[in-house]
């Protein structure tokens, strides 16, 4: 009866073991940086939102809905770093604040 146990928390342990191993792997393999990166979203309703998102040197405004995604602004790398460190600065700094100084800088550029 004793041997049954063991055998049985053996195997458990081996499942659990094989269960956290492949968690480490994925979580592995999400967290390498991709071409894109989402600096800040703002939802507007159910699946509607405004995002942006830094791809290579640019920085992109998007329009999102679950349809569609639609281009509505873009800015240089610099402004992208600008962005990021102004945020890292502010600890109170939420997403619509960032979205509002994005709109800002974008139009000020015209």
């Amino acid at each position: 009866m004793t041997a049954l146990y063991l055998q049985m928390f053996g195997a458990l342990a081996l499942v659990i073991g094989a269960i956290v191993a492949l968690g480490a792997v994925a979580k592995k393999r999400q967290s390498t940086p991709g071409a894109m990166k989402v600096l800040a979203y703002q939802s507007l309703g159910q699946k509607k939102g405004i995002a942006a998102v830094q791809a290579g040197a640019e920085v992109l405004l998007l329009a999102v809905t679950a349809t569609d995604l639609k281009l509505l602004k873009t800015a240089d790398e610099a402004f992208a770093r600008e962005l990021i460190e102004k945020d890292r600065t502010t600890a109170t700094t939420d997403t619509l604040t960032v979205l509002r100084a994005l709109k800002e800088r974008l139009y000020a550029a015209k």
